[in-house]
């Protein structure tokens, strides 16, 4: 339940088409509906602008399938993320309504409308990190934002991002996904200034530690780049979604 659909329903008990009981039958979701294996947060979208989102990873199928179903009763748009084809496949065949991205492993209730304006620009090292790139271009083209993919312009032939810089400053907030040791982001924060969001990967050799390398490097940026944690584009897109929405 967000903003909106409260004011519709106060301006529906001012003119008495609802009685009290029906009001408080609308808002007793509000902080959050039982399903006891779950809880889902309906106040969320009050806070944030949109509903919680859907972590899919280790969830049964049965489980999902019960929250989904929550949320096609109660919102016109709703994430969620580490869904696995299986696990698609499964709520596809109850709700076949829902859209699935397989590579973003993203799964939504309609697709988004193209945006005009690119606000976010999201840069890939390589093709190997193209999953977490996607997850974070798909969700924030769920969210409403415009996005420039830029892909496979890693430091070993950084020359391939120069073509493209009138592109990237042409937004508003830079996500830059990096594996290997994840030296992308400061290079991108250098030459463009504009505000950068690494995304360190778990893609790369064994002193790639899974991760943690890359993760390390964008910590210790000499430019300054904002870091999320390991694979997460999610987190990078949201956040960027939050930032932008002010």
């Amino acid at each position: 339940m967000d903003i909106r659909k409260i004011e519709e329903i106060l301006r529906e008990y001012k003119r008495d088409n609802l009685t009290l009981e029906e009001v408080l039958e609308e808002l007793k979701f509000l902080p959050f509906a039982e399903l006891y294996h779950s809880k889902i947060d309906h106040h969320r979208t009050l806070r944030s602008g949109f509903p919680e989102i859907i972590y899919g990873e280790g969830k049964k199928i049965e489980h999902l399938l019960e929250i989904i179903s929550e949320f096609v009763k109660r919102y016109e748009k709703f994430i969620a993320t580490r869904i696995s084809r299986h696990q698609a496949d499964e709520i596809l065949k109850k709700f076949p309504s829902l859209v699935y991205y397989p590579e973003a492993r993203v799964l939504t209730s309609r697709k988004p409308e193209k945006q005009k304006i690119n606000e976010v620009a999201v840069i890939c090292a390589g093709t190997s990190d193209y999953p977490v790139a996607e997850e974070a271009a798909v969700i924030l083209e769920i969210l409403g934002k415009g996005v420039e993919r830029i892909y496979d312009v890693g430091v070993s032939g950084i020359h391939r991002i120069v073509p493209n810089l009138k592109k990237i400053n042409r937004c508003k907030i830079l996500i830059v996904v990096a594996g290997m040791e994840g030296a992308l982001p400061s290079v991108v924060a250098g030459l463009t200034g504009k505000p950068v969001i690494g995304v360190p990967t778990s893609v790369g050799y064994g002193t790639n530690l899974k991760g943690f390398a890359p993760l390390l490097t964008m910590l210790n940026s000499c430019a300054p780049v904002v870091v999320v944690n390991i694979d997460n584009g999610f987190g990078a897109a949201f956040f960027s979604y939050l930032v932008l929405k002010k």
